[in-house]
């Protein structure tokens, strides 16, 4: 995907937003790629701090929808944060990662697993039984060792950051990223 498509992701984020909101969309055009299945996350931060990410990790509805729907539900239903107020959506930056599909990691160890990850290229998730976390590879630029950044992810999974089962599986991907300029420095 290109700069274009990725202005075209944002404003879709941004429209999906501000119309749940009660708010006036930014419109965007329709194009038919949008319709391709596609699994994204939208990532929303003001000042630099987190405000809302929620994301698909797999490719199963078209990607207008998928960036739609996740845009929506970092707004209003990420547990870590309040719904987001119609009067913060000015202030707020809104990111779009669209994710490549995830490839299962072979290792024997712990130690392994860690000598195979790619800082700030991999995105990783991490399952174990019922539990499941995700860090998508934006998070190595506040975690940039890769032992910091497993025992992190296990922590956000439920686990221990100390913990190790042979039964422990991760898959990594990669992101094309687009990001909002910050809002009142256009």
């Amino acid at each position: 995907m290109n700069d274009a498509q990725g202005a075209t992701l944002l404003a879709v984020a941004r429209d999906a937003i501000a119309t749940r909101l009660g708010g006036q969309g930014v419109g965007h055009d329709d194009f038919p790629w949008l319709h391709d299945p596609a699994a994204t996350f939208v990532t929303l931060t003001q000042q630099g701090a987190l405000r809302g990410c929620i994301g698909s990790l797999e490719a199963h509805r078209p990607l207008l929808e998928d960036v739609s729907a996740n845009a929506v539900a970092a707004a209003t239903r990420d547990p870590r944060f309040p719904t987001l107020r119609a009067s913060e959506l000015d202030h707020t930056r809104i990111e779009v990662s669209l994710l490549s599909g995830s490839t299962a990691m072979e290792f024997e160890s712990e130690s392994h697993a860690l000598a195979q990850l790619r800082p700030g290229v991999d995105g990783l998730v991490l399952q174990y039984g019922q539990v499941r976390g995700t860090f998508l590879p934006q998070v190595w630029e506040s975690l940039p060792r890769a032992e910091d950044f497993l025992a992190a992810l296990k922590r956000k999974a439920g686990l221990p950051a100390g913990f190790w089962d042979g039964d422990v599986r991760l898959s990594r991907y990669t992101v094309a990223k687009w990001k909002e300029a910050v809002p009142g420095h256009d």
